[in-house]
């Protein structure tokens, strides 16, 4: 159910240390599919800008970007599944991290705020 699916993405953010505030938005758009989106600001006044569309009767979500960003809004790394770059071996999973594109498995919210703390330290 993408409700339940939903929960656990805001207990996820709920759950981590650093986060000082949360937008977020969501769209059912039957009982196992959804957008769920929104932004996390941390206490460094760095960024999280998300969006996952997810049909919960398969693994792999169908869309997602996790677009982390410092106080003045400049890239630091982003995680999507665009399909863009078809010379990387996950395509079309990958990472940016600044002019670096790199290949990267499907990653899920809670690796990204576990990467996102490690580079806070």
């Amino acid at each position: 159910m993408i409700e339940t699916y939903f929960i656990e993405i805001e207990q996820t953010i709920r759950d981590f240390p650093n986060v000082r505030f949360v937008s977020l938005t969501k769209k059912i758009y039957n009982v196992t599919q959804g957008y769920i989106g929104g932004s996390i600001i941390f206490e460094n006044n760095h960024r999280l800008d998300f969006v996952e569309v997810k049909n919960t009767e398969i693994q792999r979500k169908l869309k997602y970007r996790y677009h982390y960003m410092n106080e003045n809004q400049v890239m630091i790394f982003r995680y999507d599944n665009a399909p863009h770059h078809v010379e990387i071996f996950t395509f079309p999973h990958h990472k940016h991290e600044g002019d670096d594109v790199r290949e990267s498995p499907e990653i899920i919210l809670y690796q990204v705020l576990l990467e996102i703390a490690q580079k806070q330290r």
